[in-house]
């Protein structure tokens, strides 16, 4: 048996975004239109502020207008809506993305539900939600979108009569990704950690979607022979290989890699795999919002 093609999530984002400036090229000089996104970053939590960093470094190498908006931790509430309500107003700010988790003391709901849903470039409000539910075209979660691009980088355009497991539930992943494969005619089973029989489930898939946040918990035996995996998880475990140093630690997704890289197709790392996917997902969806709302064809890629 052939070893398992290893999907770079980093080699197709660095391609994403290449076409990406390209399109963005084209829209300036055939439209004098510029795609803006503005983030809104509350607090000095040091892992958003890393993130919230390399999304305005990447906005502005794809040719991109970048805002973004550091607010104090005691923000309050009616502050953080009318920031919001700002942007809402502003033309040249296409796509809108309040960074989470926010401090304790304000409510993630209200301030999603704020945002105007066609600059809602991270897929939240409940009106892009329904869009997905119902097969309308809307603004959807970066991290299923990358999935997605995964899974037919894998496998091809068609995925018609394809069985698909995703493992985990969360509102933005696990449902979102189930909705994206039954619009590609895959059959879907959604799973979690109290599904009966959880092994053989997945022995049935032709796709594994794992994004359940347990370390390595879908093992190589869970595997059919010739799945796509696709590892969602990233979490931080002590590093107990051999020759590591005493106190290190490893980052590791939610499928042993090791054990499943023996029986599937094609599969994630993790770092590497999915992870590079959603900030480009998200200029993505910056370029889609711009089109929409001037009402211009977006550019072939």
């Amino acid at each position: 048996m052939a070893e398992a093609t290893r999907i770079s999530g980093t080699e197709f984002a660095k391609g994403l975004r290449a076409r990406l400036a390209e399109q963005v090229t084209q829209l300036k000089s055939d439209h004098k239109l510029t795609p803006g996104l503005a983030v809104v970053l509350v607090g000095s939590d040091p892992a958003s502020e890393v993130y919230v960093n390399s999304k305005g470094k990447q906005t502005v190498e794809a040719g991109m207008n970048s805002w973004t908006y550091k607010l104090p931790e005691e923000t309050t509430q009616e502050e953080l809506l009318a920031k919001v309500s700002e942007l809402n107003a502003d033309p040249n700010v296409h796509g809108i993305l309040v960074q989470l988790p926010l401090p304790d003391h304000l409510d993630e709901r209200p301030i999603i539900a704020a945002i105007d849903p066609s600059k809602d470039v991270d897929g939240l409000t409940n009106t892009n939600a329904g869009l997905l539910l119902s097969g309308g075209e809307g603004l959807f979660p970066c991290t299923p979108v990358g999935c997605m691009m995964l899974i037919k980088h894998a496998m091809g355009e068609d995925l018609s009569g394809k069985r698909a497991i995703v493992i985990g539930r969360s509102n933005l992943v696990g449902k979102p990704i189930a909705q994206l494969l039954l619009r590609k005619n895959v059959t879907v089973t959604m799973a979690h950690s109290r599904t009966d029989d959880l092994p053989g489930e997945c022995r049935r898939a032709d796709i594994v979607i794992a994004a359940v946040g347990v370390p390595e918990m879908v093992r190589g035996n869970w595997i059919k022979h010739g799945a796509v995996v696709i590892d969602v998880g990233i979490n931080r475990v002590p590093d107990t290989r051999e020759g590591a140093e005493e106190g290190k630690t490893r980052l590791v997704g939610d499928v042993h890699y090791d054990e499943a890289f023996e029986k599937a197709d094609a599969i994630t790392p993790v770092p590497g795999g999915v992870g590079p996917m959603t900030i480009a997902c998200l200029l993505h969806n910056t370029v889609t919002a711009a089109c929409r709302q001037n009402g211009v064809e977006r550019p072939a890629e």
